[in-house]
């Protein structure tokens, strides 16, 4: 840091009474009732430090704040002239150069140097820790012809602004947020920090001691001339979208804004900056994804649909949903899950139900009314998802109706000739029992309504035997046999032997294949029941 000198030396302050000229009646009265050890006594109270200097270079006085901004308690302490306190007292700038020798203000003072403002570090001679920060400027007194009488040196303790100053630094250096300073007096660049060089590329010497134009923070932007107003002025630069010019070449978007703040009692403006690319590529990517998964929805054969999460308004249907539903976009958007005419049986309230307990259904079967009034058996699936920021469901149908319709069939075909079931594998057997529980519903009845005498039947006619075999079989006549046959069917809930077969097969009463069913023996001597 170097001095900044004074626009004006202060009006000397004379202490000697000699004169030949007469002087006014003020001075009279000063010179004859005011001396050296007055001026002192009115010093010693200020706040700001002093020290009195003879123009031999003595060190002849000094006010207790001087002492404090120095560690030490007594005046001989500072040394008895000007080159003991340069032995016992370390010197620097702030950007840690040392003072040479004629440079300490005590040394340019005594050379009859005026200056102002001169900040300096002042350390022990012996001690690096321990230090204090001077803002000095130097008086000289003079005699009633001028010439030099007493020099003087004004101390301002500049230690806890300058403590604030270095943490600002450290703060704003460690800051990841990139930033840069400029004084508004020149609009150059003072300071830049490690984030604004990571995320541009440019070293500190790119940046120092340019102008705001010449590395242009304000390019491309909407709000230009308002920033380039308000720099002007000092003032508060809101936040807007501009361009940075890359040492590489290309450019970087970002948003800028300014603050005004004081550097060293220096009117100065900080810029601070958000990277916009990685917004940018997510943006895109968003803005691709979207657009892939819009094509997606339209191409493909599946039946889908968009909804509103919360109150399920239809956003959007495919053409494979108005084919399979006979519905178009029309009837249906904007119109909530419920009151488009296409469910039964309370099945918006649980589709709902599941989608708030897990945020998605996976192949659900529902009765879904097509557009001409028929029924249609589906599989739905739903996914909670967003589509341009907002909570929607994406629904997914699978109609079912032919596919079951076309297993009832096959069901009631094999049923109809298993008069003979005992050709029938035992593989086949439980496939049909399969197919038979998840298209119908369960039929009633349970082996313990059947008497002893029925359940020998029923065991005859699971074997696969005709009814005069089971009349053979067990001693009894055909006609009470037939009337066995239909009293099983009654309580089982049976309309024919394939039923009776797989109604066993499906409740596991029968572990051996109908072929190798155990006979029951006939009672002796007996033909009827």
């Amino acid at each position: 840091m170097t001095a900044t000198p004074s626009a004006a030396p202060a009006p000397p302050l004379s202490t000697d009474a000699s004169d030949d000229t007469p002087p006014p009646a003020d001075d009279k009265v000063l010179r004859s009732q005011t001396d050296r050890r007055q001026l002192q006594q009115i010093i010693t109270g200020l706040t700001e430090g002093v020290i009195l200097v003879e123009p031999d270079q003595t060190i002849v006085w000094a006010n207790q704040a001087a002492l404090q901004m120095h560690g030490i308690t007594e005046v001989a302490q500072l040394g008895a002239d000007v080159t003991e306190y340069r032995e016992r007292f370390r010197l620097r700038y702030r950007n840690n150069h040392p003072l040479p020798e004629g440079g300490y203000p005590i040394e340019r003072v005594v050379a009859g140097e005026c200056f102002s403002d001169v900040v300096v570090e002042v350390f022990p001679a012996h001690e690096d820790e321990v230090n204090w920060v001077h803002r000095v400027r130097s008086l000289v007194l003079t005699n009633a012809r001028g010439e030099p009488d007493c020099l003087a040196l004004i101390l301002h303790d500049a230690s806890e602004w300058a403590s604030a100053e270095k943490r600002f630094e450290k703060t704003f250096n460690a800051n990841p947020a990139p930033a840069v300073i400029c004084r508004l007096s020149d609009q150059r660049y003072i300071k830049v920090n490690q984030g604004f060089l990571e995320m541009t590329g440019y070293v500190r010497e790119d940046v120092i001691g340019r102008s705001v134009y010449e590395l242009d923070v304000f390019e491309g932007a909407e709000k230009r001339e308002l920033a380039i107003e308000r720099l002007s002025e000092g003032a508060t630069i809101p936040q807007m979208e501009a361009l940075l010019r890359l040492p590489e070449g290309g450019n970087k978007f970002v948003v800028v804004a300014g603050q005004p703040i004081d550097i060293g009692e220096e009117a100065c403006m900080l810029f601070t900056f958000m990277d916009l690319e990685p917004r940018k590529r997510a943006e895109s990517a968003l803005r691709q994804s979207e657009e892939r998964f819009a094509k997606s929805f339209r191409m493909t054969p599946v039946p889908t649909a968009l909804f509103v999460a919360g109150d399920y308004m239809t956003l959007d249907i495919n053409d494979a949903f108005t084919a399979t539903t006979g519905f178009s976009s029309e009837e249906l958007l904007g119109k909530p899950l419920d009151q488009s005419g296409l469910w039964n049986g309370g099945a918006c309230e649980r589709i709902g139900a599941a989608l708030r307990e897990s945020g998605s259904l996976r192949n659900v079967e529902f009765q879904v009314n097509n557009h001409a009034g028929d029924v249609l058996n589906c599989l739905v699936s739903a996914e909670a998802v967003s589509i341009h920021g907002k909570d929607c469901v994406l629904m997914t149908l699978l109609d079912i109706t032919e596919r079951k319709r076309s297993e009832m069939e096959l069901v009631t075909a094999i049923e109809t000739v298993m008069q003979d079931a005992s050709w029938f594998s035992q593989t086949l057997i439980e496939k049909l029992v399969n197919v038979r529980r998840a298209n119908a519903p369960d039929a009633g009845g349970h082996l313990a309504d059947l008497t002893a005498r029925e359940r020998d039947v029923f065991s005859c006619l699971c074997a696969g035997l005709a009814d005069k075999e089971i009349a053979r079989e067990l001693g009894l006549a055909p006609n009470t046999v037939r009337n066995h046959v239909a009293t099983i069917y009654a309580k089982l809930d049976v309309h024919s032997r394939g039923e009776a077969i797989v109604w066993a097969q499906s409740r596991g009463h029968f572990g051996l294949a109908p072929a190798k069913a155990a006979k029951v023996p006939r009672r002796k001597g007996s033909k009827t029941a």
